[in-house]
């Protein structure tokens, strides 16, 4: 009889032939600078020089991605995506809907229960924390706080990395500010976060516009609320020009899961599977870790002496993730829920 490993060996080999016959792989909604997602491609490129690798809107949020699955159904062109990369709170809804297929990894075992559906249609990929990056060249006095941007000191000053209508990074952060005013996640913090986004936009220190490394740069978004993985990349890129701090606050400190799932009307879904087996590797999860974010697999890669010593200590210390609160994808459900359906009518800002 076989053993397992030389089962998936053999799985794996079939699975990459099918894969280059197809030879191509559409992805949607993966800035180069996310997660460090530039030298993931760039990773699955070299081992599989034999498919091509098609990128749509990297700057597309979670519910684009769904759209965009809805929209082409029918479609087997280069604008239908392979695969999909969203908000925890969007894998179920994934689900529901029929869009997307199952499919589980050889190191399945290794992703937490609580980050996957257990029939393998979506699972965790990564996390993080929600945290200011901010430009000390304009903001004279950093906050440590969501307290903090009420003052007067943040006129004009405060973004979000994307819209709070659609982008799963910008709900967080309105659950985020939620958890800060003191209330639960679920519908009390999205009704509490969009309180407090309503103050800071009638202080006019909220600026309606979505906040990235070339705007903060700019000067046109002094301080942007997004993950710390993304403000950590970004800080890297500037190299100093301007210098920028990252600032995990005090309270409301947030931790966010996105997960992976394979679009049910994939147009190359042999591909899509080899993405998901790379992005689940031991390389894939580790080029995840050196652009900052904590991977799917970190503690079962770190029991095994799997995660190179350069790594850990490029990673912000270990406290300023000791009081992060992960979502169930219940309150992660209904905080959205509450967020999408009443931003226009609480805070009435157009974020674009």
């Amino acid at each position: 009889m076989m053993t397992t490993a030389m089962v998936q060996a053999e799985d794996m080999a079939a699975l990459e032939a099918a894969a280059k016959k197809e030879g191509m792989l559409t992805t949607i909604a993966l800035p180069h600078d996310w997660c460090g997602y530039g030298a993931v491609i760039d990773g699955f490129k070299a081992k599989y020089p034999g498919i091509s690798v098609n990128e749509l809107n990297p700057d597309a949020g979670s519910a684009d991605e769904l759209e965009a699955i809805r929209a082409n159904k029918g479609n087997t062109g280069p604008q239908a995506p392979d695969v999909i990369d969203v908000g925890l709170a969007f894998g179920p809804q994934a689900k529901e809907e029929k869009l997307v297929q199952p499919y589980k990894v050889s190191t399945w075992a290794e992703i937490p229960d609580a980050v996957k559906d257990a029939d393998g249609y979506w699972y965790g990929d990564y996390y993080g924390v929600m945290s200011f990056m901010v430009n000390k060249d304009l903001v004279d006095k950093v906050p440590t706080d969501w307290s903090d941007l009420l003052g007067k000191d943040y006129a004009g000053q405060v973004a979000l990395a994307g819209d709070p209508r659609a982008s799963n990074q910008a709900i967080l952060a309105v659950l985020a500010s939620g958890l800060s005013e003191g209330a639960k996640a679920g519908t009390e913090s999205g009704e509490k976060g969009l309180g407090y986004f309503k103050k800071l936009n009638d202080a006019g220190n909220f600026v309606p516009t979505i906040g990235k490394a070339g705007t903060l740069a700019q000067g046109a978004t002094p301080i942007v609320v997004m993950w710390d993985y993304n403000a950590l990349a970004a800080r890297d890129t500037l190299k100093g020009n301007p210098p920028v701090e990252v600032v995990v606050p005090k309270s409301g400190v947030l931790a966010g899961v996105y997960v992976q799932a394979i679009s049910a009307y994939a147009p190359h879904p042999n591909a899509a599977k080899l993405w998901m087996e790379y992005l689940y590797s031991d390389e894939g999860q580790n080029l995840w870790l050196k652009g900052y974010c904590h991977p799917a697999r970190f503690n079962a890669m770190s029991k095994a002496g799997k995660v190179p010593e350069a790594l850990l200590k490029a990673l912000p210390p270990a406290e300023n993730y000791a009081a992060a609160y992960f979502p169930t994808i219940a309150e992660q459900g209904d905080n959205k829920a509450a967020v999408t359906a009443g931003w226009g009518k609480v805070v009435g800002a157009n974020v674009q």
